[in-house]
């Protein structure tokens, strides 16, 4: 996973009043970086990632922040973080329709196989909406690596101050776009080793009992386990067995639900980060 990581030992000596939470967030989320790819992980990576962001807050509210900002409100770094802040807001914005989107589809089957009716074409609309999904995830893909990419270290002629704030911020936000980009993996499905193979597999998604070891059961990507079944049921015409996917459906559902809430209240955080950057600059 491309990033730009800003080694700790680069930061300046200075005592400064929100450094050390900040670190103790960072390397909280650092950590969990490639350890597990499930749900429930990047769920706990968005809570961090909330913590972290609200203390992006207190630290653009210290005088001696703002007083950087200021004096450097022209300077092209400053012009980077007011574009990264856009550009972190329009990536989550993507992720949030997407899960609204796959909610929406997953009730709605759910609700079409209760009725026991029009389940095939419900199956069809649904895999037509994930397919147009997965197009804008790639393009939302594509600018969260554009702005790695920008995150590149550079030497900076300025006082220690000016390189710890710079710093900071620059890590904050790449740290937030490696999370974002472990979501969208995972509701494209992408992270998925899962392969479609014919009735076997649906056979086997339906209905084998969960026998897979704890760690192989936390990575499970329920997006890519409905695709996989929906599409070989689509491809084989096989619709007899579909309301063997109920539980798997509440599984997904659950697993948006809980995801949402993550990325709804990092959603605000991110604006209310934005406007008080902006604040700053407009003093």
């Amino acid at each position: 996973m491309a990033a730009y990581h800003v080694r700790s030992n680069s930061l300046p000596s200075r005592p400064h009043p929100f450094l050390p939470e900040l670190e103790e967030n960072l390397c909280r989320i650092k950590a969990s970086e490639g350890a597990s790819s499930s749900s429930s992980s990047i769920s706990h990576n968005l809570n961090d990632l909330q913590d972290l962001h609200d203390c992006v807050e207190k630290l653009l509210l210290l005088p001696l922040t703002q007083r950087t900002l200021l004096q450097e409100q022209k300077a092209k770094w400053v012009d980077a973080l007011l574009d990264g802040s856009m550009g972190l807001l329009d990536i989550c914005s993507t992720a949030k329709d997407a899960l609204l989107q796959a909610k929406e589809c997953t009730l709605e089957l759910l609700s079409t196989i209760r009725r026991k009716s029009g389940v095939e074409t419900e199956v069809k609309k649904i895999l037509a909406s994930r397919k147009a999904a997965k197009k804008t995830i790639r393009k939302a893909m594509g600018s969260l690596k554009s702005m790695q990419k920008q995150f590149k270290p550079s030497p900076l002629n300025k006082d220690k101050d000016t390189i710890t704030v710079v710093t900071m911020l620059k890590e904050v936000e790449a740290v937030t776009l490696n999370v974002f980009e472990s979501l969208l993996l995972f509701i494209s499905g992408s992270k998925s080793q899962l392969k479609p193979s014919g009735w076997l597999l649906v056979s086997k998604l339906m209905h084998q009992k969960k026998t897979a070891s704890n760690e192989e059961e936390a990575d499970e990507n329920e997006f890519a386990m409905v695709d996989c079944a929906l599409q070989s049921l689509c491809d084989h015409k096989i619709s007899k067995s579909v309301e063997n996917m109920q539980e798997q459906l509440r599984d997904l559902e659950l697993c948006i639900q809980d995801l949402e809430e993550g990325l709804e209240c990092l959603y605000r955080r991110l604006i209310k980060t934005r406007v008080t950057l902006l604040n700053v600059l407009n003093h």
